[in-house]
């Protein structure tokens, strides 16, 4: 089983994978962990990605994919695979797709976990962080104990420049102008499942675990 996993900053895209990934024994590879890994390693596809990561640029698909593919020969890939960060784009999905066509594979599904605008910019814009530790908390769901305190060592909270309402808004208008083809995409092709992720955490994670049952039950 190849899941793809779509959604905004803000989302609780991270949660819902840890659960999926725990409940159904999938291996979840994020983009962002094997540039890392490749590049620590001074693998050749490492050496290639930091050059283009160091200039600022995006990493070329080929070469993503590529990382894709090797990551996918291990071991843990045997019970499935939940991607997460790829693809992002058309392009990207459709190289996705040939080359796991090559090994006579496919994506299965696509999770979008569905959020409205007004609920991320809440989530994202409420974020405090303390500049002694570094402790995050949120105005609404994670407040501290006396405001604008750190709870674990008395430290100054501040809203970081990331965590204004403005930055967040222009983060989400880059990431759906980049992301909404690629929901068309998918949905044109009958893969996508739409997630509420407007409910509680537990709630969304039952929905996903329902999700995915029954793409296995379909053998999709």
């Amino acid at each position: 089983m190849y899941l793809v996993l779509l959604g905004a900053p803000g989302a609780g895209k991270g949660t819902q994978a840890e659960t999926l990934v725990k409940t159904f024994g999938l291996a979840h590879i994020a983009t962002g962990d094997l540039f890392r890994e490749n590049v620590a390693n001074g693998t050749e596809l490492g050496l290639q990605a930091k050059s283009y990561m160091d200039r600022g640029t995006l990493v070329p698909d080929d070469i993503t994919v590529r990382m894709l593919l090797e990551r996918l020969a291990q071991p843990d890939t045997a019970k499935g695979v939940m991607f997460d960060g790829f693809p992002r784009t058309i392009q990207q999905a459709e190289a996705l797709a040939a080359a796991l066509a090559r090994q006579g594979k496919k994506v299965n599904r696509v999770l979008y976990i569905k959020v409205p605008n007004e609920v991320l910019i809440e989530r994202l814009s409420g974020r405090l962080t303390c500049r002694v530790c570094g402790a995050v908390y949120h105005v609404k769901f994670a407040p501290p104990r006396v405001p604008g305190i750190c709870d674990k060592c008395g430290g100054e909270l501040y809203q970081r420049p990331d965590d204004t309402v403005e930055t967040v808004r222009k983060r989400l208008d880059v990431y759906f102008a980049q992301t909404s083809p690629l929901i068309d995409y998918y949905t044109q092709r009958n893969l996508l499942t739409e997630i509420n992720g407007d409910q509680d955490v537990q709630a969304v994670g039952e929905e996903m675990i329902r999700a995915v049952k029954a793409i296995a039950d379909c053998g999709l």
